[in-house]
């Protein structure tokens, strides 16, 4: 199974302009003015105009992008009762539904929407996109054909979509064909770029870096596309490219611990640098002190520098940490052996 954060991510390319939340993503609005004051225009413009729906979903996307389900579901269900002949309500209602945990609920507004207007693009990819959610591929499959049928040559969140179904489906070849076809057109589809980049990073192939830099262009500090370069770089031997990336990393997110073990991990193992070793491993159990592999490895370096006081500290942190954790109970043994002779 393919990760599953880079398939929910390519759902959010689908829900365009969805009003100013605290992402990086937010819109001209939310860039200009705090999401606060951004509310309180809304609001007095509903006062000063309550019969527009528009004004109601603007409102309802700015509450789902802040996670208030409750008042974006309602405003969502009154632009509908105002327009119930604009698609674009029901698609604002779906995706609360579908963030509430209740997706047959989103699905039947869709469908109630594609009564309304059977040739809506969006509501048909909306549709392939839930199917896909719940699993229910071949369904998924027939809404995605329906909108390549409709827009076969200019249709990027279409190819996107029978991608990730296809990965579902464990036809890889062809999802690559259609990742590919989503990047030519559209060349800033971040979610398409990362899925190319882990699909080649799989099988050891250099294009993967390529792949997960283009991810990078078009967000530069993104925590995810950092951390697969970082870890296609070590995992093919390329370690001082590991090691500039994973210090963007940190740049880019301060308290990212995994940045600073797998530094760590790099100096310990590969390049056999222990002091360095242990100023990384120490970092990221500053980052998070529960940290059981940061403690053992931590401990394994100061044993490898020959400071074995420090080391058995650390592995009886580990213990503490994680109980019955094989290695450092063998660690502890051998240190044990090794002050009795």
């Amino acid at each position: 199974m393919h990760k599953l954060f880079l398939i929910f991510a390519g759902f959010l390319f689908f829900l365009g302009s969805c009003g100013p939340g605290k992402s990086s993503k937010e819109n001209d609005t939310a860039v200009t003015d705090t999401s606060r004051v951004f509310l309180e225009r809304l609001n007095k413009q509903i006062a000063e105009d309550g019969s527009n729906p528009d004004l109601f979903n603007k409102r309802a996307r700015f509450y789902l992008a802040d996670k208030q389900l409750e008042p974006a579901l309602k405003d969502a269900s009154k632009a509908i009762s105002l327009d119930p002949k604009k698609p674009d309500f029901y698609i604002t209602a779906s995706d609360v539904y579908l963030m509430m945990g209740q997706p047959q609920k989103a699905s039947d507004v869709l469908v109630r929407a594609l009564e309304k207007d059977p040739s809506n693009h969006e509501v048909v990819l909306h549709l392939a996109r839930l199917n896909l959610i719940i699993r229910e591929y071949k369904t998924a499959m027939q809404y995605v054909n329906k909108s390549l049928e409709k827009e076969p040559d200019n249709n990027p969140q279409a190819f996107f979509l029978r991608a990730l179904i296809l990965l579902e489906t464990g036809d890889t070849v062809r999802a690559v064909t259609d990742l590919k076809k989503t990047v030519e057109l559209d060349q800033n589809q971040f979610d398409a770029y990362m899925q190319l980049g882990e699909l080649y990073a799989m099988k050891k192939d250099r294009i993967a870096a390529d792949y997960i830099n283009n991810a990078l262009r078009i967000r530069p500090n993104s925590k995810e596309a950092l951390y697969m370069l970082g870890m296609f770089f070590q995992d093919n031997g390329m370690y001082e490219q590991a090691l500039e990336t994973y210090a963007r990393l940190e740049k880019a997110d301060s308290s990212f611990r995994n940045a600073s073990y797998n530094q760590g991990y790099i100096y310990l193992v590969y390049l056999k640098d222990f002091p360095k070793s242990i100023k990384y491993f120490t970092d990221a159990i500053n980052k998070d002190p529960v940290y059981a592999e940061a403690w053992y490895n931590r401990g394994y370096a100061y044993e490898l520098s020959g400071d074995h006081e420090n080391a058995y500290k650390d592995y009886k942190k580990t213990l503490e940490l994680r109980v019955n954790y094989d290695k450092a109970i063998q660690a502890l043994n051998r240190i044990d052996r090794g002050r009795k002779k």
